[in-house]
């Protein structure tokens, strides 16, 4: 294929110079600059507009990294990131040094986490090597003339020195890229391999789990080292970093107990954020988890649409069904039930609570409420009377950090105590001091969940082809045609452009699959099946530079949320 060349581009620049805003259109199209080709793609409407989208595109050959770096797809995915982050640091140094009015000058690309996730923003093919890394440039006005020759320093000084500096194999060490790509196989290796060793989880012997502050995600400085008891010391052989001993956290039920401010959340958290790698240097780099584990809280408020909760709630008092429950404004049991329920659907074989987060009737009912409010007069059936068959009948494990109720003591299989950030296997003494009291009487038979099918259609009439505006509120949630989903208590969406990426999974959802006969869990199912074999381009976003990917439980979430664009149904 020809483009145009780089001595095109700067004619049609020149040319262009303190003419109206509008000329820089003139601009769009693809450019040789000899090494990479420069596509500019989508050109502002003025200067205070959101910046314009431009594409670097590198020939395998030219990029010359090691096919072993990105053949599979775990090892692809990080030298994207590695790359993308390297991009993103030394174009930050010349951002905003051509003036102009507005947005003038800005150069921005998205910038990673301290997950590593798969975006759109850099993409490698992993049968050529060849490479694409889209960005952002506010085009340079006075007042909203053009100025030619502030984009002429961006594209011809600055964006040469950022792709030399980044995108090719001799801008690395050896030694870097080996380190980064290995680490990528010892996570997955022990992603892998919890199975075999009956693990839901594993946290490595120095890890680092406190974070720097509430509103920072990077490792706290001087934080308490974490060492596993030795009753639960397990041990992987990694295939690069050789052997690595830590806490295993066995199938079943384990809480999490321990006084307040001692590190029990904190655990919990690493492990909701343990189901994606992490960079190295990050303190839990070696803290792998299940990855269909699923954080589960109380959402008051939330819709519910269709959702079987009979499993924790029946015989309400208006007499509706719960075996097909619906409501515009959930309470707080009644939402924990449904994210409970839809878990189960979406695959989950974790779940992850915290008392602090949960509804209190949702978890227990003591004894002495019990007495006083016989169990036929309440229509919530608590979680600790169900916790034990999902495990032993679903093999649905639970991880629970608990710091007021004794209750599940009996429940557990394991007890872990966190003492100053250190953990403490006091399962023995737990059930011995547990035996001294009676055990929670539940008074309900048995029962196991089975998911029923569960049908959705368009809510909307949106057509491919439609002009649908989305818009994105960090990881909060999203809107698509001014309609909003509220995705803020979905705790392990942890990167803006996941949403933005649920947000356009959503609009294809609407405007290509939702239609009569197709259930929740096919439509996933298909969606995820052309999400690994398409990336971003089988939602038709191919070229977005500013999404990352979710994972299935967050896309079934995000489906569960809607309120009029998808309408959900049994039967």
């Amino acid at each position: 294929m020809s483009f145009l060349t780089d001595k095109d581009l700067r004619v049609i620049l020149e040319k262009i110079d303190h003419r109206g805003y509008p000329a820089y259109k003139d601009t769009k199209g693809r450019y040789d600059f000899g090494d990479y080709i420069l596509s500019i793609d989508h050109v502002q409407g003025d200067p205070f507009a959101s910046p314009s989208r431009l594409s670097v595109h590198i020939a395998g050959k030219k990029a010359g990294f090691d096919a072993g770096l990105y053949g599979e797809k775990h090892r692809r995915i990080a030298l994207q990131d590695i790359i993308l982050r390297k991009f993103g640091k030394v174009l930050g140094d010349y951002s905003f040094k051509a003036g102009g009015s507005g947005k003038s000058g800005v150069l921005s690309v998205s910038r990673p986490g301290q997950e590593i996730l798969e975006r759109s923003a850099c993409t490698i093919d992993e049968k050529n090597g060849d490479i694409v890394l889209r960005f952002r440039a506010g085009f340079p006005a006075k007042g909203r003339s053009v100025l030619s020759g502030e984009l002429i320093k961006i594209l011809y000084d600055y964006l040469p020195e950022c792709v030399r500096k980044s995108l090719f194999s001799s801008s690395y060490s050896a030694d870097e890229l080996k380190e980064n790509a290995y680490l990528a196989d010892d996570q997955k290796f022990i992603r892998d391999h919890l199975e075999e060793k009956g693990l839901k989880a594993f946290v490595a012997d120095g890890a680092v789990l406190p974070r720097r502050s509430g509103i920072s995600d990077l490792p706290m400085k001087d934080a308490c080292i974490f060492k596993s008891p030795e009753s639960m010391a397990v041990e992987f052989d990694l295939p690069h970093k050789g052997k690595i001993r830590g806490m295993g956290v066995p199938k079943g039920i384990c809480l999490i107990v321990g006084g307040g401010y001692h590190g029990k959340s904190t655990l919990l958290k690493a492990l909701e954020t343990g189901v994606y790698d992490h960079i190295k240097g990050d303190g839990r780099e070696y803290v792998i988890t299940d990855p269909t584990g699923v954080k589960l809280r109380a959402e008051d408020g939330r819709s519910i649409q269709s959702a079987d909760i009979s499993m924790f709630i029946r015989n309400l008092p208006n007499g509706r069904n719960t075996e097909d429950f619906s409501t515009e404004d959930a309470s707080g049991s009644t939402s924990q039930a449904a994210c409970t329920v839809e878990a189960v659907e979406a695959g989950s074989m974790l779940f992850l609570i915290d008392e602090d987060t949960s509804a209190t009737n949702f978890m227990i009912r003591d004894e002495l409420m019990q007495k006083v409010v016989h169990t036929d007069e309440e229509p919530i059936i608590p979680f600790i009377d169900r916790v034990r068959d999902l495990y032993e009948k679903a093999g649905v494990s639970t991880i629970l950090v608990a710091g007021s109720s004794g209750s599940y003591f009996h429940q557990a299989d394991t007890v872990i105590q966190m003492k100053e950030y250190v953990p403490y296997d006091i399962t023995d003494r737990a059930k011995e001091e547990a035996a001294l009291f009676p055990p929670h009487e539940s008074g309900v038979e048995e029962f196991i969940y089975e998911a029923p099918a569960r049908f959705i259609k368009a809510g909307k009439n949106i057509r491919k082809g439609d002009r649908i505006k989305t818009k994105v509120f960090g990881t909060d949630g999203f809107s698509v045609d001014r309609e909003d989903v509220e995705m803020r208590f979905v705790e392990q969406l942890v990167d803006p452009e996941q949403t933005a990426c649920l947000a356009g999974i959503l609009v294809y959802i609407l405007t290509e699959l939702a239609g009569d006969g197709i259930t929740i869990s096919g439509c996933v199912e298909d969606l995820c099946k052309c999400l690994e074999e398409r990336s971003f381009a089988a939602i038709g976003r191919g070229g977005a530079d500013d999404l990352a990917m979710p994972r299935k439980q967050e896309i079934f979430a995000m489906i569960n949320r809607c309120r009029g664009l998808l309408k959900i149904g049994v039967g």
